[in-house]
């Protein structure tokens, strides 16, 4: 919503040119509105109702170059029943901070309103550019508490828990907090910049309680209310749309949803855990792009041990004898076919396109390799976790 200075120089406006009146960020999303005096259209009606217009309107209007406007000009819109409008950029100290709009009914904008209409859009930029500042000291205020927070100093994490509850930031009722962190697979600057932006256009449209830090790579959200109502679908959908925008489809980016903390000082475990995840959506492809702690199964345990110890656990003689007895692949297909459907046959066998009876032999000749049974418990879960293993082993060499 808007505050009073910016709303009260909204409204100073269109009470002199008696013409409605409002102002938007650089994304066309609106910041204050005036009333109207029968010179709405359809467009300002949506924005004003929703808070922004479509992304193709959103396109269209930035397509007029107003981005690099310094002085008021006139924007046509193709859309049918939408009025021209005097556009004013928004600015401070150089910087573009959002547009000033007056929907221009009949052409009467002369000098004098045209000048009314600069001094009011200086008079926003100053508001906004106050506003900026005071954001970008508590956002950097907020991420270095974070950054504690989530530290290996246990005394730290304390001493950043008390600073939070400080801030007044989260609702006085009991709740809980959850973390979603987004990873960049590699990257450069740009991308980086690109992760920021993306993570911080995926949080606009939501009013929930939340915090956000970011550096080169990674991004996390502290979301404090219950899992069920954080919307991670809708936030991470806006995140990773952005980011190919920005970015296209090389880097990837992946969203890992941690675990459920009750207090703060928790936060570290599901901090912890949304990376966890996002480093299994990064390294294990079947997952997604949102991978969400606690429905990772084996996963969570392996991804928790060391890489030089997971890749030498990855050499399971079982699997390896069977490998060079399968030049083609073919039987360690089949295992892990027959592993992911539990093994049921029926399915297996539709899965891999073939008789029922070409897979009992394939599942013999398996036995025979590996000198491991099926129907023993122990030789199923070493078969079963060696493919995992090999899995991830196979992964983190070739991100090295």
């Amino acid at each position: 919503m808007a505050d009073d200075a910016l709303q009260e120089i909204v409204d100073e406006l269109a009470e002199r040119l008696q013409r409605s009146v409002a102002i938007d960020d650089p994304a066309i999303r609106l910041l204050a509105a005036s009333r109207h005096f029968g010179d709405e259209d359809p467009v300002r009606v949506t924005s004003v109702l929703n808070r922004s217009v479509s992304s193709d309107l959103t396109e269209e209007v930035l397509g007029h170059g107003i981005a690099t406007w310094t002085q008021p000009g006139s924007v046509v819109l193709p859309s049918e029943n939408t009025l021209p409008r005097l556009c004013a950029p928004v600015r401070c100290s150089g910087l573009l901070l959002g547009y000033l709009w007056l929907i221009d009914t009949d052409d009467t904008l002369d000098l004098e309103k045209i000048a009314l209409t600069e001094a009011a859009a200086a008079r926003a930029g100053v508001v906004l550019y106050r506003r900026l500042i005071l954001h970008e000291r508590s956002k950097a205020r907020h991420e270095a508490i974070l950054r504690e927070l989530v530290s290996s100093d246990h005394a730290a994490r304390v001493q950043a828990a008390e600073d939070l509850r400080a801030e007044n930031l989260f609702p006085a009722r009991p709740t809980s907090f959850v973390v979603v962190g987004a990873q960049v697979d590699g990257g450069d600057d740009a991308a980086a910049v690109a992760l920021e932006s993306a993570v911080e256009e995926g949080l606009r449209a939501g009013d929930d309680v939340h915090l956000t830090v970011a550096n080169r790579s990674r991004a996390w959200i502290l979301y404090a209310a219950p899992p069920a109502e954080v919307p991670v679908d809708a936030v991470s959908n806006r995140i990773l749309a952005r980011f190919r925008s920005l970015a296209g489809d090389v880097p990837q980016v992946v969203i890992g949803v941690g675990s459920t903390a009750e207090d703060l000082e928790s936060v570290v475990d599901s901090h912890r855990h949304a990376f966890l995840a996002a480093r299994a959506a990064l390294l294990v492809p079947a997952i997604g792009t949102v991978a969400r702690w606690g429905e990772l199964g084996p996963y969570e345990v392996l991804l928790k041990l060391p890489v030089d110890d997971l890749l030498h656990a990855s050499q399971v003689p079982a699997l390896a004898e069977l490998e060079r007895n399968d030049p083609h692949g073919v039987l360690i297909d089949t295992l892990e076919a027959y592993f992911d459907h539990a093994g049921d046959v029926r399915s297996t066998a539709d899965l891999l396109c073939v008789h029922r009876a070409t897979l009992y032999h394939r599942l013999k000749r398996i036995e025979t390799h590996t000198g491991c049974r099926l129907n023993r418990g122990d030789d199923w879960l070493t078969l079963h976790l060696g493919l995992k293993l090999r899995t991830l082993a196979a992964a983190y060499r070739r991100r090295a």
